[in-house]
C-alpha cells in the first residue's frame, strides 16, 4: 500500500472567532433576501386589500385577521428591522467606497453604529405605528 502525502487540513469554520466585519456582513446579506421575500409578500397583502376593497378578489381571504396576527406583526417587525439595518449598512458601505473608515477603532465603531442605528429607528417606528396616538 502506497502511504498518503499526510498534508494539513484547512482549518474549520469552528475555530474562528467571529469578527464584526464577517458578522455585519453576513447580516447585510440575510437582510437583504429577508427585504426580497418580506416585501414581497407585504405588496401581495396590500393588492389584496386593494383589490378587496374594489371587489375584485379572487380569494377570500380574512385580511384583519392576517393583519392582527401575531406572526405578521412580527414579521412586519423583522421586515422593518431588515430595512433600517440593510440602509444603514448600505450607508456605510458607501464611505468604505470612498475609501474613509477603515481603521479597526472606526470599522468597529460604525459597525455597533449601524446596529444601535437600525435598533433605535425600529423602536420608533413600532412606537409611532402601534401605540402612538395622534390627537
Amino acid at each position: 500500500m502506497e502511504k498518503r502525502n499526510e498534508r494539513p487540513l484547512s482549518p474549520h469554520l469552528t475555530i474562528y472567532k467571529p469578527q464584526i466585519t464577517s458578522v455585519l456582513s453576513i447580516m447585510h446579506r440575510m437582510t437583504g433576501v429577508f427585504l426580497f421575500l418580506g416585501l414581497n409578500f407585504l405588496f401581495w397583502v396590500l393588492s389584496l386589500i386593494l383589490l378587496q376593497n374594489m371587489g375584485l378578489a379572487m380569494l377570500d381571504v380574512n385580511l384583519l385577521a392576517l393583519l392582527d396576527n401575531i406572526v405578521f406583526k412580527l414579521f412586519m417587525l423583522a421586515t422593518t428591522f431588515s430595512l433600517y439595518y440593510h440602509l444603514a449598512n448600505g450607508v456605510r458601505h458607501l464611505f468604505w467606497d470612498m475609501g474613509k473608515g477603515f481603521t479597526l477603532g472606526v470599522v468597529s465603531a460604525s459597525g455597533l453604529g449601524v446596529i444601535i442605528f437600525a435598533l433605535l429607528l425600529t423602536v420608533f417606528t413600532v412606537y409611532f405605528g402601534f401605540f402612538y396616538q395622534y390627537q
